[in-house]
Order: structure tokens, then sequence, then C-alpha cells
């Protein structure tokens, strides 16, 4: 039987990717003893991958698809040797998108990326913030950084950092300030380009991110169900917002309607008054696991 090599990004993406999988119709159970998770599905294999090397492995064959940021595959120079699929944005705390960011203190003279010729920096973006450097032409000596990077400026080990942010606000309790902003990232669905040529791993490629996809779109929508009085149909419709258009059916007794549709969740809560005042009775909420 086929399988497709699939890589779950291990670590602050581990269990957001494996909910994320469940919404969308697989159950993946991590093992404490390896680093293979089972999955229910036989045409499909699990490793989990520390998302700094995904793109590496998917890019050689190692892996037919993974989860990985966008910035992993800028730093391993990695676009053109992966297929990206599309992104998927189910990680983040906030409304933010993720930002790598240049980080110094307070009180340093460091007031643009220019004012780095002669400094030290530290980062885990290592080669990309090499090459960003080099193309701005400034010459500092950029340091890997194996973890606490903030607090390596913090103590004056180095004369900045470029640290990844969604707020800010971490980086502002240290005491610190952001000079400027190096790079915007996602996670991103890739693929190796010798998966998408087999048209077999390709429509399970295919089936994977419409389903992920559809999980993620549920997560911001939701089902309205009600009772609407029949004279008082049109002024509950002009209220409700619909993908399409609401559903609309009669009951038993012909002076009522049914109605169903499909909302922002960030709407509800200002609209269920609205449809009250308007009429509608035995207004439902409802959860939904999938919109396509």
């Amino acid at each position: 039987m086929s399988q497709l090599k699939l890589g779950i990004p291990k670590g602050s993406l581990e269990v957001a990717t494996i909910n994320l999988f469940a919404q969308a119709g697989w159950v993946i159970t991590p093992s404490s003893r390896n680093y293979f998770p089972s999955i229910d599905d036989q045409e499909i294999s699990c490793s989990l991958v520390r998302p700094q090397e995904m793109a590496r492995y998917v890019a050689d064959g190692t892996l037919d698809m993974g989860l990985t940021g966008l910035d992993w595959i800028i730093e391993w120079e990695c676009e053109e040797k992966v297929a990206q699929i599309g992104a998927l944005e189910y990680s983040k705390s906030s409304n933010r998108p993720c930002r790598w960011v240049l980080v110094t203190r307070q009180d340093s003279p460091i007031q643009c990326l220019e004012d780095l010729n002669g400094k030290r920096v530290a980062t885990e973006l290592e080669q990309f913030t090499r090459r960003y450097l080099n193309k701005r032409g400034v010459q500092a000596e950029v340091i890997f950084s194996w973890g606490a990077t903030e607090a390596k400026v913090v103590e004056g080990l180095v004369d900045a950092v470029v640290e990844i942010t969604e707020t800010g606000s971490t980086i502002k309790a240290h005491g610190l300030r952001i000079v400027e902003e190096l790079l915007e990232t996602r996670t991103m669905i890739i693929a190796n380009h010798d998966a998408i040529k087999n048209s077999w791993k390709k429509a399970k490629i295919d089936q994977i991110s419409l389903l992920l996809n559809a999980a993620l779109t549920a997560r911001h929508k939701a089902m309205l169900k009600m009772n609407v009085p029949s004279a008082r149909i049109a002024e509950v419709l002009a209220l409700l917002p619909s993908l399409q258009a609401p559903t609309i059916n009669p009951l038993t007794d012909p002076n009522w309607q049914a109605v169903e549709t499909v909302v922002d969740r960030s709407e509800v809560r200002d609209l269920i008054p609205r449809l009250k005042w308007a009429g509608a009775v035995g207004i439902l909420e409802f959860d939904l696991k999938k919109v396509v």
C-alpha cells in the first residue's frame, strides 16, 4: 500500500497541529517513546520533526509533505525547493502576524539597522539574518542562539537580537525595544515536488490541505437556527449575513418559518439580540467542524 509521509511540527505547534488534524478528520496519537505518532489512516505515516528542519526534509524527499513556518523555508533557501500549498493560521494567540524583529535595549544607541555595523547580533534565524544584513550593506557578527535569545541582549552578551514576536509585549516586559521588522511569517503546508508529480500523492495532499483549511474556516463561523413569524420574515432576513443565502423552511403552523444560516462567529453576540428584537424565537447557535 502506498503511503504519504507527513511531517508534524514538534514543539510549540505540536498540540495545535494534532488538534487541527482531529477537527479535519484524522486522529493522530503521539507516543512518548518515539517520534512516529500513529494516525487512523493507513495511507499516511507521521513523523515528528522540528519546524526548523521540516523544509529541508521535505525538499530532499525524506518527507512528502509537512507543516512549518515560512521563516524556516526562507532560512534554508527552500522557497524553490518545496511546493508551498498554502498558509494555515491556527497557532496564534492574537490576530497579529508573527514577525521577526531586530531588538535591543532601551538605552542602546542602535536606532536603525545600519547602526549594527561592527556589532554582535544573536538569533536562531541565523542564515536569513546574515543574508538580510549583507543585502543592506551592514557588517555585523551574527551568532546562533540556542535559546533565551532576548536574555542575551538584556545581559549585554550581544548588542542586539533578531527574535520572533506576535504582539511585542514580552519584548517590552524585558525592557527592550523593537528597532525594525525583518520578516513576517506564517505556518505553511509544504510538499516535495516529486510527491506533487505523483498523482496518488497529490490527491492525498490536496485532500489534507482542503480539510485542514475547511476546519480552520469553521473555527470562525457559527450556524444559527431560529423560528420567525411569517409576518416578520423580511425584517429578520435583512439582519442575516450568509455564505450564500439563509435557508427558509415552512413549519406546520403557516404563521411561522424556520430559518438557518452560517455567520461569522464574531458577529453572533451582536446579532442574536437584534434577531430577538426583530421577532425571532428559539434561536440556537451551533459550532461547525468544517466549512468547504
